[in-house]
C-alpha cells in the first residue's frame, strides 16, 4: 500500500499568461530537481506520483491536450524534461487547490496515502492551497522547497513560511525527501 503522494502541481504550462516572465524565471531554478525528484521516485512501492494540472478554461481537455497546449506554448524546454509518462495519472483542475473539484482526495484513500509531496506551481497560490486543502483532510505534508516555483519571491517564501507554521508543513528540499 502506497503512504506517500508526490504531486506535480501546474508545471504543464504554456506560460502565455501576464505573470509568466517572473514565474518562468523561477521554473528554471526548479526543473532539474524537480526531474531529481521524480526519477528517486520512480520504481518505489511507496510512492504514488501523480499530476495534478489547470485545465485553464477548457472543460473537454484530456492528458493529451494538456500536454500538447503546454509543448507548444512559449517555454516547452520548462516542459519536456517533466512531461508525464502515460502510465502516471494526471487528473485537471479548475482552481488553485489540487482537492477542489478533482477525485485527488478519493484517490489517495483509495491508495493507502498518508503523507502529501507537494511540487510545482506557483507557491504562493496553487502550492499554498493544495497544503491547506491537505491540512485540513489531516495529510501528513512535505513541500518541497527547491521543486516549488514562485513568482513573487517575497509572496514564496511566506508562502513556505505559512505552510511550515500553520499547517505543520515540512519543508524539505529534493534530495532530503524520499
Amino acid at each position: 500500500m502506497t503512504t506517500s503522494a508526490l504531486i506535480v502541481i501546474d508545471m504543464l504550462n504554456p506560460y502565455d499568461h501576464p505573470d509568466a516572465g517572473p514565474l518562468t524565471s523561477s521554473v528554471e531554478h526548479v526543473i532539474t530537481p524537480l526531474r531529481r525528484l521524480l526519477d528517486s521516485a520512480e520504481g518505489r512501492g511507496d510512492v504514488h506520483v501523480l499530476y495534478v494540472n489547470d485545465n485553464h478554461g477548457d472543460f473537454s481537455a484530456d492528458r493529451r491536450d494538456l500536454v500538447q497546449r503546454a509543448l507548444r506554448g512559449k517555454r516547452p524546454d520548462l516542459v519536456e524534461p517533466i512531461v508525464p509518462p502515460e502510465d502516471l495519472d494526471l487528473l485537471a483542475k479548475v482552481r488553485h487547490s489540487v482537492f477542489y473539484g478533482t477525485p485527488l482526495e478519493y484517490l489517495l484513500s483509495r491508495e493507502g496515502v498518508e503523507e502529501v509531496v507537494l511540487t510545482g506551481q506557483v507557491t504562493e497560490q496553487c502550492v499554498l492551497y493544495s497544503a491547506l486543502d491537505a491540512y485540513v483532510r489531516h495529510f501528513k505534508i512535505k513541500v518541497v522547497r527547491d521543486a516549488v516555483a514562485h513568482i513573487h519571491p517575497d509572496l514564496g517564501d511566506a508562502a513556505l513560511r505559512m505552510m511550515d507554521l500553520n499547517m505543520r508543513a515540512e519543508i524539505v528540499t529534493a534530495d532530503q525527501c524520499f
